[in-house]
């Protein structure tokens, strides 16, 4: 893909591009969150985005990092706009286990989904697959052979949206992230035909 074609939201003071890749440093007290269970409101993570007007398409990206500091994250992001938004990462926890998951936030309420992975992983290949309104978040550590993260749906109705990567850092700290290998193509999730 042609990174030229993205555009930032929050862009992070460190950051450069070289043909398919985008390397990028977090600045301290970044995330995206809205209200559920904590209480807080958070929008200025930083995304790179391109808008795609398809219906149906299939976006993937490389991620590695080495993470510093609790909640420290990156992956992929899809976002209409501060209460309508999804993401899917790595969330560093302690140096045992993190956290793989996901926050799907519709009408300015985000869940979060995870399951615990050994924080010594470092890298990650994430995909979003859109049919209409519904969405389809996988993962695949060899880079190749996607696991089903979740599908979800997004209650406003989108016509284009914008996905990409995202990092952040929403304590006082800081860290490296590398995105490769950005594809954008066909559907990769099979239409589901009723018996």
């Amino acid at each position: 893909m042609n990174l030229s074609k993205f555009s930032w939201l929050n862009p992070p003071q460190s950051w450069k591009t070289n043909q398919d890749k985008l390397t990028l440093t977090t600045e301290p007290e970044t995330d995206f969150w809205q209200r559920t269970y904590y209480g807080f409101r958070n929008d200025n993570a930083h995304g790179f985005l391109i808008g795609v007007e398809e219906q149906t398409f299939s976006f993937s990206v490389q991620v590695s990092w080495r993470y510093q500091t609790l909640f420290d994250q990156c992956g992929i992001l899809l976002y209409e706009n501060t209460d309508n938004w999804c993401k899917a990462s790595v969330e560093y926890d302690n140096p045992a286990f993190s956290r793989l998951g996901s926050v799907v936030t519709n009408l300015g309420y985000s869940d979060w989904a995870t399951t615990d992975i050994e924080s010594n992983i470092t890298h990650m290949r994430y995909r979003f697959s859109r049919r209409g309104p519904d969405f389809l978040i996988e993962n695949a550590l060899d880079g190749q052979t996607f696991q089903q993260m979740r599908i979800f749906h997004m209650h406003t109705p989108l016509e284009a949206v914008r996905i990409g990567a995202y990092a952040c850092s929403p304590l006082k700290s800081s860290f490296e992230a590398v995105f490769s290998e950005f594809t954008l193509g066909e559907c990769e999730w099979e239409a589901h035909e009723l018996p």
